[in-house]
């Protein structure tokens, strides 16, 4: 019997250090080949089609269970944005345009507000009884309906560590109590996706 200092555990890397540094390293590396062999197999350079393969054969690899391993250093935010970044300065015609521009032009948004939403849409899956998971143990909700916002608050703790002050079900908090939740936007999925598409996540980001 010997130390390990990383398992991997239903796809995800975790070291000793409670961090997924190698997590981030191994899918950046794979989605960056997986990009590059799309730039340099496809016959067609038609723009939608590129993209379209990114979205469905490289995007995937970056958002897989993303609420676990979410990064909140700007380093690694940066690290796993640059897959896209970099494809979609090599899509004919966009090379000379900024990332935000590309990114209006191709109809797609950054890695990290794709995170966000994932984020608020497992929140509100949990909450909502969409999940089998027991949300006493993750969040304690206000149920307090005449409190200021949505009736479907979440108290804020106190965090020693960074590990729990980035964990899940502490960085969500801040960003889910900003939503203008109402009985109608609760009522499925759907609905609760249009909610979080249509609200401004912006302060909750950091790049862009």
């Amino acid at each position: 019997m010997h130390n390990v200092s990383t398992v991997k555990d239903l796809g995800i890397f975790v070291d000793d250090r409670l961090t997924f540094n190698c997590h981030i390293n191994n899918i950046v590396a794979r989605a960056s080949a997986r990009a590059n062999l799309i730039h340099k197999c496809f016959t067609s350079k038609d723009v939608t089609t590129m993209t379209r393969a990114f979205v469905v054969y490289v995007r995937p690899l970056l958002e897989y269970a993303s609420p676990v391993w979410s990064p909140y250093l700007l380093k690694d935010i940066k690290r796993v944005e640059s897959v896209q970044r970099r494809f979609t300065k090599r899509l004919c015609g966009m090379s000379n345009l900024s990332y935000a521009s590309r990114l209006k032009a191709l109809n797609l948004h950054t890695l990290e507000y794709r995170r966000l939403q994932h984020d608020l849409i497992y929140v509100y899956k949990i909450l909502f009884g969409r999940v089998t998971v027991d949300h006493s143990k993750m969040f304690t909700v206000t149920r307090y309906v005449k409190t200021r916002g949505h009736q479907w608050k979440l108290y804020p703790t106190h965090c020693y560590t960074n590990v729990r002050k980035h964990f899940f079900c502490e960085r969500v908090i801040a960003p889910w109590n900003s939503l203008k939740i109402t009985p109608d936007t609760v009522q499925s999925v759907a609905t609760f996706k249009s909610l979080v598409t249509s609200s401004d996540l912006s302060g909750f980001l950091h790049l862009l």
